[in-house]
C-alpha cells in the first residue's frame, strides 16, 4: 500500500509522484502537493487557537472517564497531542489514565 492521496477526481488508487505533482493515469488529473494540505480539517481549542500534532493542552473542566468511575480533573496537562478524524479529534496518553480520545472543545493549548 502507498502513502499517496486517492485522486480527487475519479478517486483510484493508482496515483503516483511526478516531480512536484502528483498525477492518476486513469483520468489523467494532476494535482500538487499543496492542494492535499487545502484538504485538511483544521482543528481548533476551546479559546479557537489552532491545535497541530505535538502540542501540549489543559483539560478545561472535570470529564466522566467512558467505563470508569475515575474523573479526568481540570487542569490535567496532556502532552505530545495527535490530531484524529472523528468523533474526537485528539488521541493522547495522560499519565494515570493511558491512552484516551478526547474532544477538542474541552482543552486549551498551552
Amino acid at each position: 500500500m502507498s502513502d499517496l492521496p486517492n485522486c480527487p477526481t475519479c478517486n483510484s488508487e493508482y496515483t503516483y509522484e511526478d516531480g512536484s505533482l502528483y498525477v492518476c493515469p486513469e483520468c489523467a488529473h494532476e494535482w500538487s502537493r499543496e492542494f492535499e494540505k487545502e484538504d485538511e480539517k483544521i482543528i481548533k481549542d476551546a479559546n479557537g487557537n489552532i491545535l497541530n500534532d505535538g502540542d501540549s493542552v489543559t483539560v478545561i473542566k472535570d470529564l466522566k472517564v467512558k467505563g470508569s468511575s475515575s474523573v479526568l480533573k481540570m487542569g490535567t496537562k496532556v502532552k505530545s497531542i495527535r490530531l484524529v478524524e472523528g468523533d474526537h479529534d485528539i488521541d493522547c496518553k495522560i499519565d494515570g489514565f493511558g491512552a484516551m480520545k478526547l474532544k477538542s472543545e474541552f482543552v486549551k493549548k498551552i
